[in-house]
């Protein structure tokens, strides 16, 4: 099985940022960073039929059951840019590809309707997947040599990416099933021919092969998220390969919560490790609960929120903190008393 668990050294050049921090676990609940992802055997056999295919890994599952985090630390290990789009109920399939700033050329128009002549260029805004597609392009805002901008676009965490491969990129295209069906179906052929058209200037969008490549398939990759909140349209389903990540077990969740803190705390101590049994045994019971009483369960996020509470805090399961705790992080319900 591929190894993609653990600590990574970032690449040559690549400073600490957001997506890179190397920050205690608790400066950010939630990091993002791409340091630890524990795999199994289903997804990395899902990651290597993504890269033979080039075809999207569509990953389906509950929330917090750890699909976002896949793309960043798949990009990470490898050394390719990283980009992400969470999808809000607003989001369109262009959005992705590129934006176009009627508003602000129109007001510039008024301007100068007596001077220069405007150029469309500067108007336009890379997407995520043009960024992937040809970062080379995206900088130019797709125009061509010669053209003068009044200024480059802004490549998405510019630190990292810049120190990481021209030539590979990873997207994430987080919560799909949070935008309007007809968004997916709108990527189809963007994402099955790695090419577009951007509409206002004629721009052909797509990656330029270097000499002695072979083509894009497996350098650029595309992993999307949905927590199954609205069902995906079948021609979707149909070009992308699919994965559904169950809830971990009890095994699974102490390796994460060893990986997670040697990672980010440094440390995994055999109490570390008997507080982490011990929720798992917790979050197990929940679960079973939960889906009896057709209640949401608690999540592997959840977990790890739990397991760092109970380490700084010192409270142990079972303890007389414990039950108002785990209404706090696990449970949270809905009406006191329940």
């Amino acid at each position: 099985m591929t190894d993609l668990s653990g600590d990574v050294t970032p690449p040559a050049g690549e400073r600490p940022t957001a997506a890179t921090g190397t920050g205690r676990i608790h400066d950010a609940p939630d990091p993002r960073d791409g340091r630890v992802y524990v795999m199994s055997d289903d997804i990395d056999l899902a990651v290597r039929v993504m890269l033979a295919t080039g075809r999207p890994l569509l990953l389906r599952g509950d929330p917090g059951s750890g699909k976002s985090s896949l793309a960043a630390y798949f990009a990470r290990q490898r050394g390719w840019r990283y980009y992400e789009h969470v999808v809000t109920s607003r989001t369109q399939a262009r959005d992705l590809l590129w934006t176009f700033d009627s508003v602000r050329r129109l007001a510039d128009a008024e301007v100068h309707r007596r001077g220069a002549e405007l150029n469309d260029y500067d108007y336009v805004e890379p997407g995520v997947l043009w960024w992937a597609f040809a970062r080379d392009s995206a900088l130019r805002r797709g125009a061509p040599e010669g053209v003068s901008l009044s200024k480059p676009a802004v490549e998405p965490d510019e630190p990292t990416n810049s120190a990481r491969s021209e030539d590979h990129a990873v997207v994430l295209i987080d919560e799909i099933d949070k935008a309007d069906p007809d968004m997916p179906n709108g990527l189809l052929v963007p994402l099955g021919s790695n090419e577009f058209v951007v509409s206002e200037t004629g721009t052909v969008i797509g990656p330029a092969a270097r000499a002695g490549q072979a083509g894009s398939a497996g350098r650029r990759v595309v992993i999307i998220t949905t927590n199954e909140e609205r069902a995906l349209p079948q021609a979707f389903l149909r070009r992308c390969v699919v994965l559904w990540l169950p809830s971990p077990g009890p095994d699974r969740l102490v390796a994460i919560a060893q990986a997670h803190l040697t990672v980010y705390e440094k440390t995994f101590t055999p109490a570390d490790e008997s507080l982490a049994q011990a929720l798992a045994a917790e979050l197990i019971d929940l679960r079973g609960a939960a889906a009896q009483q057709a209640l949401r369960a608690p999540s592997t996020a959840e977990y790890l929120d739990a397991l760092r509470a109970c380490r700084t805090l010192n409270i142990s399961v079972g303890s007389s903190e414990w039950n108002r705790l785990r209404n706090l992080i696990l449970l949270k319900p809905q009406q006191p008393g329940n």
